[in-house]
C-alpha cells in the first residue's frame, strides 16, 4: 500500500514524459549513428583518397569541431526558442548533409559536407538532454538521463556494423545516402513526437528571460562542476583519438573492412553495457568509484590490444568499450545536479562544449603522433591519458562527500 503522501504523476504526465524519452533516446541513437559512422569511412577515405594520418585528423576534428562549437549558441538560443524546432531542423541539415556526402566528388566537397552535419548534429546533446531532464524534474532524471545515453551507444554499435555490410557489398556513397535518408525522416518523426508529447516548445518563463548573454550559468557547485568537466575533457579527448585510430591498428594487424566494421561494433556495444552498468555502478558506489574503475579498464585494455592478434584484441574489444564509454554515463547524468533546472540547456550546452571540443582536436593532435611516431607509439599515448584521469576522480570525490 501507498503512503498517502505520495505524489505520482497522472497516466497523461507518465506517457508524455516516457514519449520525451523515446523520442530523444532515438534521436541520440541516429546522431550517434552518423558521427561514429565517420570512424568507418575516415580508412575507406584514406585509400581512395591517398590521405596521410594527419589530414585524417584533420577531418575528424573538423567534423567534431562543427559539432562542438554549436553546442553553446543553440543551448542558449534554445532558451528563446524552445528546443522542438532546433532539434528538428538540426536533424534535418545532418541527414540532408550525408545524404549530399554520398554525392560528393572532391576532397572540398566532402569537407564542406561534413562540417554541415557537424553543425547540424551540435544540437541533439544539449536540447534532448535537457528535455529529458526536464521530463523527469522530481523523478528518476539521472536513471532517464542514463537511458537517453545508453540509447546512443545501439546507435554507435548498429550503424557502422550495418555501414560495412553495405560498403561491401555495394559502396560507401550508398551507405551515406541510405543513412542520410534515414536522418530527413527522424527529423520529421521528431517534430511530430515532441509536439504530441507537448514537450520543446518555449515556456512562459522561457520568453519572460533576459537576452540570453550567458553570464549566469546556473552552476551551483562551481568547483564540482569544473572538475567534472576536465574529467569530461580527457575522457572524450582519448576517446575519440582511440576510436579514431584503432581501424588503423587493426590494418596494420592485416584486417578487412568488414572486420574493422565488426571491432567498431564490439567496442561499441561494450560501451552500451557500459553505459547501463556504470550507471547502476555510480548510483550504488558513487561517481568517483566508477571513474576510477572504468578508467583503469580502459587503460589496461588499450595496452592489451596493442600486440595482440586480431582474434584476442576483438575479444578484448567489449571490455575496452565497457570501460571507454561507461565514464560518460557517470558525468552526462550527473550534470543536470549541478545546474539550475531553468538553466539546463546552456549548462548542458557548456559541458558538451568543452568536452567535444576536446574530442574534436584530439584526432588532429594524435593524427601527427601517428605520422611521426606510428600508430602503436600513439595509442600507449592515449592510454597514458586515460590513466591521468584517476586521481581527478578521486579529487572529484573529496569535493563531493556525501555522493562519492
Amino acid at each position: 500500500m501507498k503512503p498517502k503522501n505520495t505524489v505520482l504523476p497522472p497516466p497523461s504526465a507518465t506517457k508524455s514524459r516516457r514519449m520525451v524519452l523515446g523520442t530523444c533516446s532515438a534521436t541520440h541513437l541516429v546522431h550517434d549513428g552518423f558521427s561514429d559512422f565517420l570512424y568507418l569511412l575516415l580508412p575507406v577515405w584514406q585509400v581512395e583518397l591517398g590521405l596521410s594520418l594527419t589530414q585524417v585528423g584533420i577531418i575528424r576534428t573538423l567534423y567534431s569541431g562543427a559539432l562542438a562549437s554549436t553546442q553553446i549558441p543553440i543551448g542558449l538560443l534554445s532558451e528563446r526558442l524552445g528546443e522542438r524546432r532546433l532539434l528538428g531542423l538540426g536533424t534535418a541539415l545532418t541527414g540532408g548533409a550525408y545524404f549530399a556526402l554520398g554525392m560528393a566528388e572532391s576532397l572540398a566537397a566532402l569537407v564542406m559536407f561534413l562540417l554541415i552535419a557537424g553543425t547540424g548534429s551540435g544540437t541533439q546533446h544539449p536540447l534532448c538532454s535537457s528535455l529529458v531532464a526536464k521530463a523527469y524534474e522530481g523523478g528518476p532524471q539521472r536513471v532517464a538521463l542514463g537511458f537517453y545515453n545508453f540509447a546512443g551507444d545501439i546507435g554507435k554499435m548498429l550503424v557502422p556494423l550495418l555501414a560495412a555490410l553495405v560498403i561491401t557489398q555495394l559502396n560507401w556513397q550508398s551507405s551515406t545516402i541510405g543513412y542520410g535518408a534515414v536522418g530527413i525522416l527522424a527529423a520529421v518523426l521528431v517534430l511530430y513526437f515532441l509536439t504530441k508529447a507537448g514537450a520543446g516548445a518555449p515556456t512562459t518563463i522561457q520568453r519572460s528571460l533576459k537576452s540570453p548573454s550567458g553570464r549566469d550559468w546556473g552552476i551551483r557547485n562551481p568547483r564540482s562542476f569544473c572538475i567534472l568537466a576536465f574529467i569530461g575533457v580527457l575522457d572524450s579527448a582519448s576517446r575519440t583519438a582511440f576510436l579514431t585510430f584503432l581501424p588503423f591498428l587493426f590494418i596494420d594487424k592485416g584486417a578487412s573492412v568488414e572486420i574493422i566494421g565488426l571491432a567498431l561494433a564490439l567496442v561499441f556495444g561494450g560501451g552500451a553495457a557500459g553505459k547501463f552498468i556504470c550507471g547502476l555502478i555510480a548510483e550504488r558506489f558513487g561517481i568517483m568509484h566508477t571513474v576510477i574503475l572504468t578508467e583503469l579498464i580502459t587503460c589496461a585494455g588499450i595496452l592489451l590490444i596493442i600486440p595482440s592478434s586480431i582474434l584476442v584484441a576483438l575479444a578484448l574489444l567489449p571490455f575496452v568499450g565497457l570501460g571507454l564509454n561507461g565514464t560518460s554515463s557517470a558525468l552526462y547524468g550527473s550534470v543536470a545536479e549541478f545546474v539550475d533546472p531553468e538553466r539546463r540547456s546552456r549548462g548542458f550546452s557548456l559541458f558538451y562544449t568543452l568536452s567535444i571540443g576536446a574530442g574534436a582536436a584530439s584526432p588532429l593532435l594524435f593524427g601527427i603522433l601517428s605520422d611521426q611516431l606510428g600508430v602503436v607509439v600513439t595509442l600507449i599515448l592515449v592510454a597514458g591519458m586515460v590513466s591521468f584521469i584517476v586521481p581527478l576522480a578521486v579529487l572529484l570525490g573529496s569535493s563531493l562527500p556525501k555522493s562519492g
